[in-house]
């Protein structure tokens, strides 16, 4: 069974950028689908976004639209979240999600 595992959180400055990755180990498919959520201390926990590992089937959540991207590489079962103009209100500890298995999760902090 995959086990998903979260990298690249960090602090960053309002209006910074920031990339995440989900490592996948062990098995996946073209059926496997990847999916990012946050949650932020005292909120729900919020979608973001999902991919699989076919180049461009992603979908990213509304509100996060023209600053939050998704993308995969394939050969090391990766799938990366791209977030630009970070805003303080994105600070949350990001996870993602393959067949109902939790990564840890990475924390991102962004600072005014």
């Amino acid at each position: 069974q995959v086990q998903p595992v979260e990298s690249g959180g960090g602090t960053v400055q309002a209006g910074g950028s920031l990339r995440l990755s989900c490592a996948a180990s062990g098995r996946t498919s073209a059926n496997t689908i990847v999916t990012w959520f946050r949650q932020a201390p005292g909120k729900e926990r919020e979608f973001v976004g999902s991919a699989s590992y076919t180049p461009g089937d992603a979908y990213i959540e509304d509100s996060l639209k023209g600053r939050f991207t998704l993308s995969v590489d394939n050969t090391k079962n990766l799938v990366y979240l791209s977030m630009n103009s970070l805003e303080p209100e994105d600070t949350a500890v990001y996870y993602c999600m393959i067949d109902g298995k939790w990564g840890q999760g990475t924390q991102v902090t962004v600072s005014s």
